[in-house]
């Protein structure tokens, strides 16, 4: 079964400052671990896709304008107060199996190496239905 985890960012809820502001040790420490992540995963084989995502203010919202061309918009806004971090895309054989692994990310260090326990968004991906003949 494949599944996406989403990691979402609130300094609202956080109890820690934003990224901008670590060390540079904390920083390498928190990039060391997440690439450790990728390469635990990337081992077993059950690896599909994994990045880090830029900050919100890089972000666009993208619409159909009346005749099809992109309109495009900022966003998410400055009042958002949650965003996304990053994602993987994994295929485990249970729920069991990625609810483990979200919570192994969730420990991911922080300032001072204290884990963020940060939320991870667990959902599965929907397999293509079946067509009527």
């Amino acid at each position: 079964m494949k599944y996406m985890l989403l990691m979402q960012f609130s300094q609202e809820s956080a109890g820690f400052p934003p990224i901008t502001d670590w060390t540079k040790d904390e920083l390498q420490a928190h990039i060391a671990f997440m690439g450790g992540v990728e390469k635990r995963i990337s081992e077993t084989g059950r690896l599909i896709d994994a990045q880090g995502l830029d900050m919100p203010d890089k972000a666009r919202i993208v619409r159909a304008g009346s005749s099809g061309e992109p309109l495009v918009t900022d966003g998410p806004f400055s009042e958002t107060k949650e965003f996304l971090a990053g994602y993987w895309v994994v295929d485990l054989p249970s729920p069991e199996a990625v609810y483990e692994l979200a919570a192994y990310i969730s420990t991911a260090p922080g300032p001072g190496g204290r884990p963020l326990n940060m939320p991870i968004h667990v959902q599965p991906v929907l397999d293509a239905p079946d067509l009527p003949a």
